[in-house]
């Protein structure tokens, strides 16, 4: 690190990483399984579907949680990046890091959404320029030319405490009607430009783009309560993104949308993020007033948010080991802190959890108040420096300078040199980890951060229209970083010969619903579920497919995974309802994996053997790789030194699928 020390900075945050339980899991019914192979999205597509492909729709991978310098926080940890530069490196073109490397993908995406803060869009950027009116404010003071390449240091430390600029310059513009007129200006003006930047770079059948930002609240006890708002096009957008300086509450955001839907025939859609860190609260049971929730808000709620990102940099919010005890992948990459509001507090559960959250809109459901958890899945990164970094063996996190280097991200031990660099020569030892050889980490959040994650569609064609079309009727999954692809549909005439024949995915387009909708129950017999999986060349061979289920039993929410195909011809076994270990290894002095172990492609048609029709339930795949190198494992082989221990040596990436919601008979349930 003692040579990037002129050219990084980070704040040191403590956390304590916590132990976490996990048990066992039931259930199994009979699968059959056969291989297919399925197309790949083509690297140029047509803007019109060509005649006779018009059933076909092909996967789709993008990143819809990008900040650029645009955002107020992005900009004081060091982001350069623009709008443009995100939109090059989403198309394979190498830009830089605020730690002054370089940032390129493997492989370019196929769509990618700009996403900085509606709250001070461009301010921060615009203050610390000193040809800027604004910087003429005594309120920009601090932050003149703070990321000139002269300040792009250790030493700028102190001039990067984000939350009390922000706090000092939220009190200058309530006392200032011209800088409140002239942030408002700024705000118009740069996401004009975000605008802009997405229509420049939009090749339609190649590459898309959309209008996006991000709407930032938060309780004010903590609690990130954050979304996504996505367009579907460009035309006769508003000339201001709705923020948190009109109103903190999500449902305004909603009716807002509302509105601009009916007045303007502006469509959107927004995209609730990082519940793992909304102690509890983005997910909870009341309205963000504390009353009752209603029928009405519910609706609203679903009809403007009909996905959720179910995993990125910040963690994983499929599950926690404490709210499912017999699912043994239920602490994959967990991110335990609350967000906002100040010091280092463990995060409510539940509440905070789509899984358990999705089980209690099927509670609400029952009880007349609609279901306000009916989500489709994606996944994205929450970059802050224009690039995400989805790559396990090419990490380089989230926040810019701060976490810019392996000791910064508490991978690597710390020398006392860098302490002195550093300025943490007499920092408590509270603020390390110390492992038994003597050792000392820093204790940071960026620790359990992960290289997560993408956004995935099936659509017919890489257009706005068709891939947005997607995101609204739920045809979306999410993956942990890997490129794997993974389909699921549900029916009651699905059969064994679409496993592998050429109209196999038409026919069970005609024939049965696809993940994403709703599929009414039948009376005599349990509809037939099946599973498409390929694997990423890429990354690590799958190893399994597991379908959850989610339902009311005797007034109470349940959950189930069943494994229900494993790779190397093995069989679930009876008793256990689980795959065996198919052996495959990891040489962690190398990362290198087994070449032997684990299958190019999984799929099955299942039937659940605890079905009934009179249970209102959810249904989703998730699909896992063989165990491969966490980011934290490659840093420590890099630095030659052993993987610090109390952070997970391996991972097992993955892929969900959006669920299918099967519904009782008019009658029952």
């Amino acid at each position: 690190m003692r040579n990037m020390s002129k050219r990084v900075s980070g704040s040191i945050v403590v956390i304590a990483l916590m132990a976490m339980g996990i048990g066992c899991s039931e259930g199994e019914g009979a699968s059959r399984v056969q291989a297919v192979a399925e197309p790949i999205a083509p690297t140029h597509q047509l803007a019109s579907v060509p005649a006779g492909l018009e059933g076909q729709r092909y996967a789709y991978f993008g990143d819809l949680h990008v900040h650029t310098t645009y955002s107020m926080d992005a900009f004081q940890f060091g982001t350069l990046a623009t709008p443009d530069d995100a939109y090059r490196y989403a198309q394979g073109e190498m830009i830089k890091h605020p730690g002054g490397f370089d940032m390129q993908l493997q492989r370019p995406l196929d769509f990618y959404a700009v996403t900085d803060h509606g709250i001070y869009l461009g301010v921060v950027r615009a203050g610390a320029d000193t040809s800027t009116e604004i910087s003429g404010y005594p309120a920009m003071q601090s932050i003149h030319n703070l990321n000139a390449a002269e300040n792009l240091t250790l030493e700028s430390v102190p001039t990067r405490n984000f939350r009390a600029f922000i706090g000092q310059f939220t009190r200058a513009i309530a006392g200032s009607e011209p800088l409140k007129s002239e942030v408002d200006r700024i705000m118009r003006s740069t996401w004009a430009d975000e605008i802009q930047a997405a229509d420049r770079h939009y090749q339609p059948g190649k590459f898309t783009t959309f209008a996006a930002y991000e709407f930032s609240t938060t309780k004010p006890d903590g609690g990130s309560m954050h979304r996504n708002v996505v367009f579907r096009d460009t035309e006769s957008l508003p000339a201001m993104p709705f923020n948190r300086l009109m109103s903190l509450d999500p449902e305004d955001l909603w009716n807002w949308m509302d509105d601009q839907r009916e007045d303007e025939g502006v469509e959107s859609l927004a995209i609730p993020h990082n519940s793992n860190k909304s102690n509890g609260q983005m997910f909870a049971l009341t309205t963000w007033a504390g009353d009752p929730m209603t029928l009405e808000h519910n609706e609203k709620r679903m009809r403007n948010e009909p996905l959720v990102e179910i995993t990125q940099v910040k963690g994983t919010s499929e599950t926690h080991p404490a709210l499912s005890m017999n699912d043994e992948w239920a602490g994959f990459e967990i991110d335990p802190y609350v967000a906002g509001g100040g010091g280092l507090r463990i995060a409510k559960p539940a509440g905070g959890y789509v899984r358990d959250a999705m089980k209690q809109g099927l509670a609400l459901e029952a009880a007349g108040q609609g279901n306000p958890f009916q989500y489709g899945f994606i996944g994205s990164s929450d970059t802050h420096t224009g690039a995400g970094s989805f790559d396990e063996s090419n990490f380089f996190s989230k926040i810019g300078l701060l976490d810019s280097t392996p000791e910064l991200r508490g991978s690597v031990p710390i020398s006392d040199e860098d302490l002195e660099v550093l300025q943490l020569t007499d920092a408590n030892e509270s603020m390390f980890y110390v492992a038994p050889d003597g050792r000392r980490y820093l204790l940071r959040n960026p620790s359990v951060y992960g290289a997560s994650g993408l956004a995935a569609v099936w659509a017919e064609q890489n257009t706005r229209e068709s891939i947005y079309d997607a995101f609204r009727r739920k045809e979306t999954f999410a993956t942990s970083g890997p490129r794997m692809r993974v389909r699921s549909f549900a029916g009651y005439d699905l059969d064994d010969a679409m496993l592998n024949e050429a109209d196999g995915m038409a026919r069970a387009y005609a024939q049965g619903v696809p993940m994403g909708s709703d599929l009414m129950a039948k009376s005599g017999g349990a509809p037939g579920f099946m599973v498409w999986a390929a694997r990423d060349s890429m990354s690590a061979p799958l190893q399994r497919v597991q379908i959850i289920k989610g339902w009311i039993a005797e007034g109470k929410p349940r959950e189930r995974v069943f494994d229900v195909v494993c790779s190397d011809g093995l069989a679930v076994d009876p008793e256990t309802h689980r795959c065996p270990d198919n052996g495959a290894k990891v040489n962690v002095s190398d990362c290198a994996i087994s070449a032997d172990r684990g299958a190019g492609e999984l799929k099955t048609l299942w039937q659940d053997p605890e079905f009934d029709e009179k249970q209102k339930a959810f249904y989703y795949a998730r699909v896992l790789e063989n165990p491969t190198c966490r980011w934290s494992t490659w840093d420590a082989i890099r630095a030659g030194v052993p993987p610090r221990e109390n952070l997970g040596v391996l991972i097992q990436e993955r892929a969900w699928s959006s669920p299918i919601w099967l519904t009782p008979p008019e009658g029952k349930g």
